[in-house]
């Protein structure tokens, strides 16, 4: 069993890459045979942006996508920025194939300075996986400044990570199949008698 560990920290060290670990450390506490692997996007960057303007992934970022298109779980961790996820993280997910998360269980999680930033993962990350059609666990993570040391984020981390280890432990859903397109008219003239 395979899991992916995408982190979109910044800095060194990072606070997301933090959460990242401990969600990991969570889940391979519950499945300890899953073979992890991270990937540091602050490392990818210059290669998504170069797939972005060629659509080509360089060696390394063809390595990240199929880590992640192929593990049997994902967790993704992103900072907050401008109530929302970092560029960084959503310019990742636009490099993958639409079609190749259909199906895998998610751990969403981010970091921010202020707990006022903690729905970004609602409105932005739940929402983003939920197109690409993974199965997100319905527990989110959440770790502003002011949660690390505090009450409740170790009670959520595991409580997230129980999730996910479910999702993967479970059989996998049959990955959709792309329905054909019919353009809207013609739809309209195959009811008209």
């Amino acid at each position: 069993m395979k899991l992916a560990v995408v982190s979109a920290g910044l800095s060194l060290p990072s606070s997301t890459r933090l959460l990242a670990d401990r969600l990991t450390s969570a889940l391979v506490d519950r499945v300890p045979e899953v073979e992890v692997e991270v990937i540091e996007l602050r490392d990818l960057a210059v290669d998504i942006a170069n797939n972005l303007v060629t659509g080509f992934p360089a060696a390394r970022l063809r390595a990240a996508i199929d880590a992640v298109t192929s593990a049997d779980g994902l967790i993704a961790v992103s900072p907050i920025f401008t109530a929302s996820y970092s560029g960084l993280f959503k310019s990742f997910f636009d490099v993958i194939d639409h079609d190749a998360l259909a199906g895998k269980p998610v751990l969403i999680a981010a970091t921010g300075g202020t707990a006022r930033h903690s729905l970004a993962l609602e409105h932005a990350l739940r929402p983003m996986f939920a197109y690409l059609r993974a199965i997100v666990a319905p527990t989110a993570v959440y770790a502003a400044s002011e949660d690390w040391g505090a009450e409740g984020l170790s009670e959520r981390i595991e409580r997230a990570a129980s999730e996910l280890a479910g999702l993967m432990g479970k059989e996998q859903p049959v990955r959709a199949q792309v329905d054909e397109v019919v353009p809207f008219e013609q739809q309209l003239a195959a009811l008209r008698p």
